[in-house]
């Protein structure tokens, strides 16, 4: 970490949802605490009882669909035995005095990223990254296709024991729900405020500052420089038409996030000749991730436009993108009971950590 970020304590406002802060508080890094340990690496290719790995087919529930077949996959995708949500009603809904309950319909499916058990998503090649997405924006598309009840569907990958993975095997899973996400709610309405009050589309007025936006701000007292804010400061990958960035107001010291340079609001509608490009930007910000945090535990989830009524007015003012949090600490009390993400790593600091890695 450089001199001049040691002593950094402020509140950063996220841009997108202006209700959500961070408390960037660099100096705090150097307290002792307990991180999250590096994933102990499983280079395995096969294990004999994982119910993931190819020739265990029959340990897991019949198979809903595979790329590119199901009988020669790469790509599997199945039932979750212990669903959060189900296709069968339990006619739970009803409401007493304040209290509402809405029926947990829904649906959860596993999607078995590759047959070797022990692979980072990194360690990928990009034809299969692309062939997995192509996966999660196939099923997406025929579950909103199938169930009018459906309301958002949500892909996520939990990767780590930190991170929620109960299976080391690599996989990622997809759950639909008859509601929209509170996080979700936050960023289309504020996305849509802001558009329509400038006219224009918030994500690619961020991207636009990062590509060109540069300023040095002084010290009012002293005139010292105090901060320098440097073209492309944010930029951890960029290909032909997907950014990665690092967030100015990271709710997690190493989140990045992954978005099209092109209007796009729904993921379901991304192009098979656009998929290598964003699976070549996530494959090297993935490495760059691991090389200087060393085997990270994450979580990344995909947030696209809810098919949904309400929100088909958000076409022009939102864009689909991916969200990559990996788990280097423990939230405390303080996170847990203010609402407020704390960060001990400058954003800026990060960034540079991960632009710096030669791939």
């Amino acid at each position: 970490m450089s001199d001049e970020n040691q002593g950094i304590r402020e509140i950063r406002i996220n841009p997108i949802v202006p209700s959500e802060s961070v408390l960037v508080s660099t100096a705090r890094g150097l307290r002792p605490r307990k991180e999250e340990a590096p994933v102990e690496r499983d280079i395995r290719e096969h294990v004999e009882k994982c119910p993931f790995c190819t020739g265990n087919e029959g340990m897991t529930p019949a198979t809903i669909a595979a790329w590119p077949t199901p009988t020669d996959w790469k790509v599997r995708v199945v039932e979750n035995l212990f669903p959060v949500l189900s296709p069968q009603q339990s006619g739970n809904a009803l409401n007493f005095g304040l209290q509402k309950v809405i029926d947990g319909y829904g649906r959860h499916e596993v999607v078995i990223d590759h047959r070797n058990h022990g692979i980072r998503v990194s360690e990928m090649d990009v034809e299969h990254i692309a062939g997995m997405f192509s996966m999660f924006r196939d099923r997406m598309q025929e579950i909103y296709a199938s169930d009018d009840r459906i309301k958002y569907v949500l892909v996520f990958k939990n990767f780590g024991a930190a991170a929620g993975a109960s299976i080391a095997h690599s996989h990622s899973q997809i759950v639909a729900m008859p509601v929209v996400p509170e996080n979700v709610v936050n960023e289309l309405n504020s996305t849509r405020q802001y558009y329509q009050k400038y006219n224009q589309n918030i994500f690619h007025t961020l991207i636009d500052e990062a590509l060109t936006f540069e300023a040095t701000i002084y010290d009012r007292q002293s005139g010292e420089v105090w901060r320098k804010i440097n073209v492309g400061q944010y930029i951890i990958q960029r290909g032909e038409y997907f950014i990665a960035v690092k967030p100015f107001a990271s709710r997690f010291e190493w989140e990045v996030q992954i978005l099209p340079l092109f209007d796009q609001a729904d993921f379901i509608e991304i192009k098979d000749e656009h998929l290598n490009d964003f699976a070549t930007v996530l494959k090297h910000t993935m490495q760059r991730l691991n090389h200087v945090l060393g085997g990270v535990q994450y979580n990344f989830f995909l947030h696209s436009l809810p098919h949904s009524p309400e929100w088909q007015d958000c076409v022009e003012s939102y864009v689909w993108h991916l969200e990559i949090c990996p788990r280097t600490s423990i939230p405390t009390g303080f996170e847990l009971g203010s609402g407020l993400f704390v960060s001990t790593v400058s954003p800026e600091d990060a960034a540079e950590q991960l632009r710096s890695v030669s791939l």
